[in-house]
């Protein structure tokens, strides 16, 4: 067994050899000069030259970012309090909830725990609207996601 010394020895080793073979990757102090100066997430090329080739490729990554964000989300509501939410059953073992500002200040839960001094955002989940997912998906009003990762899916 290695000493937490060596161990650091070694992670510094490791870091210094990614920067000699990487190199450093400084892209945040630097503007692209293709955005005006501002930072862009995208990866795809602006074509600045070519206005109907950017206008298809700023459609194109709107229509993915919403069906990304949108796709297959249905609106449930909470039994108990009433809070409408976003949600898509995406397999057996997982629930993807999309919780907008008026949901998380108006959840009965959520309340409780920041009455007791608590942050919700560090709770899991309300266990009520767990139950009202659940019901939702008994009543068949929500369904599993058809393009759910199978279990090997990694």
């Amino acid at each position: 067994m290695t000493s937490p010394e060596e161990q650091e020895a070694e992670v510094d080793r490791l870091a210094r050899s990614m920067l000699l073979l990487h190199g450093a990757h400084d892209d945040d102090d630097h503007p692209e000069p293709s955005t005006g100066g501002r930072k862009s997430w995208s990866k795809a090329p602006t074509f600045p030259d070519d206005d109907p080739r950017a206008v298809a490729v700023r459609e194109a990554t709107r229509r993915d970012r919403e069906r990304y964000l949108n796709s297959g989300l249905v609106s449930v509501d909470c039994r108990f309090c009433h809070v409408a939410v976003m949600v898509k059953k995406l397999g057996r073992g997982h629930t993807s909830v999309q919780w907008n500002s008026e949901a998380s200040q108006r959840c009965a839960h959520f309340s409780e725990i920041r009455e007791a001094g608590g942050q919700p955002a560090r709770t899991r989940a309300c266990p009520k609207l767990a139950d009202s997912i659940k019901h939702a998906v008994a009543e068949g009003c929500l369904e599993e996601s058809s393009t759910a990762p199978s279990p090997g899916d990694g």
